[in-house]
């Protein structure tokens, strides 16, 4: 496979950020620069030297690519598409906070990433344009954590939470962890395999707090886990911080029983367990990325002939309009034609349309 090196784009950004810098990488074809430009002008695009490294630019099915290269199809929203497909803003009572389940919460201390992936569901909202909770905003979230002693868990997502500076990070996870009725923190990233250099030794001690702190890492194949992502994944455990992974079943990236196979063995080896396998969800514009919900159960079902159960993830749905994430194989209690009834965490039933 012909992997393309700094040297060979010209000029040598770090991260590629243009469609004119995709051009000159060789990852998109010379006539689409006007409409892959629209496409950045409405969702972001932020792709850094080391994953453009492990694309193969003469493969137009490269399974990293295809996470990353932005496609002229995302501008093309089918009509039951939605900018809000798991209903963040109906369960956000403060800016930067969502509140879905009685026990913990989402904050969103950023809205930038290092990486953005086309099949995003808050691709509407993240991005370099996107304006970010303020430390008032912060501070009212936290004021709101501190309020209800029922939550116990407090997820930092985003946007990435790793693309805070570690002064930020670390004085953010100290205030958190004066909350008394917090018994854990949980950060949902995509730095230690899309920009493991990110990694330092600063950023780990600020990682440590006086709370349990639990990292999600967001990886979809196999050849994201280069050497440098095992050193870091490695150098995270050894600094007692406990690794849980997250993919989203992507046609044409990984929904096959030997892709997943070899990513979930893959991620054990790297003291890293597997914990969520997420159906696609309907945001605008990723529609190629979709298999059916029939499609994904079956692959999942095969799984487990193929995996031991510690290499197994839960596969998710989120059901639309934020009823919540639900287990794919359970859940789903009917289906007739293109639509399943599916069961909340609430006990209550949704229609799911399949699109």
């Amino acid at each position: 496979m012909e992997t393309v090196t700094l040297s060979k784009i010209n000029p040598t950004p770090a991260v590629l950020r243009t469609a004119l810098q995709l051009d000159q990488a060789g990852l998109i074809k010379h006539e689409e620069i006007e409409a892959l430009e629209r496409v950045g002008e409405r969702y972001s695009v932020a792709i850094p030297a080391g994953v453009v490294a492990l694309m193969d630019p003469n493969d137009p099915e490269d399974p990293i690519a295809k996470q990353f290269v932005p496609d002229t199809a995302e501008l093309d929203a089918l009509d039951n598409e939605l900018a809000d497909p798991i209903g963040d803003h109906d369960h956000s009572p403060l800016p930067g906070l969502i509140h879905r389940y009685p026990d913990r919460v989402l904050l969103m201390p950023t809205l930038s990433c290092p990486v953005y992936c086309r099949y995003c569901f808050r691709r509407d909202r993240v991005g370099r344009n996107a304006a970010a909770p303020s430390s008032t905003d912060i501070d009212s979230a936290i004021a709101y954590i501190k309020d209800r002693k029922d939550i116990h868990e407090v997820i930092l997502t985003g946007g990435d939470p790793l693309s805070l500076s570690d002064t930020r990070l670390g004085a953010l996870l100290a205030q958190l962890s004066a909350v008394p009725h917090l018994n854990n923190l949980r950060i949902h990233t995509r730095v230690p395999v899309s920009l493991p250099s990110r990694v330092t030794d600063r950023l780990i001690k600020a990682l440590r707090c006086d709370l349990p702190v639990w990292m999600v890492l967001h990886v979809n194949h196999s050849r994201e886990l280069t050497t440098e992502v095992a050193n870091t994944c490695e150098r995270l455990t050894r600094g007692g911080i406990p690794l849980l992974s997250q993919s989203v079943l992507l046609k044409g990236v990984n929904a096959d029983i030997e892709t997943l196979s070899e990513l979930f063995r893959r991620l054990i080896a790297l003291k890293v367990k597997p914990y969520y396998l997420h159906h696609p969800d309907q945001a605008q514009g990723t529609a190629r990325f979709r298999l059916s919900l029939e499609e994904g159960r079956a692959i999942f079902d095969a799984l487990r002939g193929h995996l031991s159960g510690l290499c197994q993830p839960t596969y998710v749905v989120d059901i639309p309009e934020g009823y919540g994430k639900v287990a794919a194989q359970t859940a789903a209690i009917e289906q007739s034609d293109q639509e399943w009834r599916m069961k909340d965490f609430k006990g209550e039933i949704h229609r799911y349309e399949e699109i």
